[in-house]
């Protein structure tokens, strides 16, 4: 399943597809009023909050999962 992501571009609905420090598909793609370059900060900080939100998916996976083998 891929990440459903508003770019701010103004346009209705979210471009689908965009990974942190990507910009492109939909409307966003070069020439429509986004940056295509990003700093190195801004990249790595992306990446950090992706990463953060990547551990915070696998502990509520794993505790599901404990949940699941409890009741059984």
């Amino acid at each position: 399943m891929r990440d459903q992501i508003d770019c701010g571009c103004g346009h209705s609905g979210n471009h689908i597809g965009q990974k942190p420090g990507q910009n492109v598909g939909g409307c966003c793609t070069p020439g429509h009023g986004r940056r295509r370059f990003f700093t190195k900060e801004e990249i790595v900080a992306e990446l950090e909050e992706y990463l953060a939100e990547l551990r915070a998916e696998v502990k509520g996976a794993e505790e599901r999962l404990a949940e699941l083998r409890k009741a059984a």
